[in-house]
């Protein structure tokens, strides 16, 4: 039976297609200080300018992850004081071109005529299919940072794909990447 190509490279775009609907949403890593005593900690600030703002001035999303990062901080009962902050936060956004290579085997045929057989022949063979899917994966990075000491006390990295979307998509998965950093963030101000 013979399996035509354009089916089997359907079910190939369904199968990534479900694979990509799998994903959840950005993978979370975090890395804490183990000297740092988060207990003392109850005011915040950010850093002037933030990391992600490398031209020297805000941009809506700067603006947005600021703000999604000062509401997180606060419902933590930190309290936000510019002049005299226990903790620096700064946020760092990037982007990086990725790859996907799918290499398919692909069972094809070949008719020729066999004149032994006075007939039509068709033999079988494998062949490499190779696919490649270029998209772009995104990391945001949330420091906070001893005001202190100068030194990192807590970071937490999102890395995901980054999908083209609307003003107001992009608003919302910023503040829901930002709450899912902050979620893996286990202290509260004053060590509550």
């Amino acid at each position: 039976m013979r399996v035509p190509a354009g089916a089997i490279r359907l079910a190939l775009l369904l199968l990534v297609a479900l694979l990509a609907g799998c994903a959840t949403g950005p993978r979370i890593t975090t890395d804490t200080d183990p000297a740092a005593d988060f207990a003392s900690y109850r005011t915040f600030a950010f850093y002037d300018p933030l990391a992600v703002e490398t031209k020297g001035y805000a941009t809506p999303s700067s603006q947005r992850m600021k703000s999604a990062a000062r509401r997180e901080m606060e419902s933590r009962g930190y309290v936000y004081d510019e002049a005299k902050p226990d903790l620096l936060v700064n946020i760092n956004a990037y982007i990086n071109e990725r790859q996907d290579v799918i290499s398919t085997p692909q069972l094809q045929f070949r008719t020729y005529y066999n004149y032994r057989y006075n007939s039509y022949v068709q033999s079988a063979f494998w062949t490499d299919r190779t696919d490649v899917y270029n998209y772009s994966e995104g990391t945001l990075n949330i420091d906070l940072v001893d005001a202190l000491r100068k030194q990192l006390v807590w970071e937490g990295i999102a890395v995901g794909r980054m999908a083209n979307t609307k003003p107001a998509q992009r608003d919302t998965r910023i503040d829901s990447t930002i709450g899912e950093i902050f979620a893996q963030y286990p202290h509260r101000a004053g060590g509550q």
